[in-house]
């Protein structure tokens, strides 16, 4: 290689990085992330209950806090059968991670149904 495809290939490498750095902080600015904690009850080895534990929101409104607990039960009833969950007999707690923009978490209202997508 020569010196002209050293430069260029480390200018490319930092402009790379910029832009990851920019795109992670701007996601961060424009949404939330709200930790809930459910609980799954497994007897003989099938799902039996499915239990709200707590919405770590300290900032949500009842309408707020309500919505979130709703979508994060219906999460764990989707991941009640995963291998990693699953127990014969017994209680398997699940950390559910919620993140909604913050202009979608504003609108939430009594009525409001959300169909939150997961992002990894």
């Amino acid at each position: 290689m020569n010196k002209n495809q050293i430069k260029y290939s480390i200018l490319f490498i930092l402009l790379s990085l910029v832009a990851n750095t920019v795109s992670a902080q701007s996601y961060k600015k424009d949404s939330l992330q709200i930790k809930v904690y459910t609980e799954i009850t497994y007897k003989s080895a099938k799902a039996t209950n499915i239990k709200l534990k707590k919405v770590f929101c300290d900032y949500c409104t009842e309408a707020q806090s309500n919505s979130i607990a709703k979508e994060a039960l219906l999460r764990a009833d989707s991941e009640k059968y995963y291998p990693e969950n699953k127990l014969k007999n017994g209680k398997k707690r699940l950390a559910i991670y919620i993140r909604i923009a913050k202009t979608d978490f504003k609108s939430i209202t009594e009525n409001t149904k959300l169909n939150i997508k997961l992002k990894e």
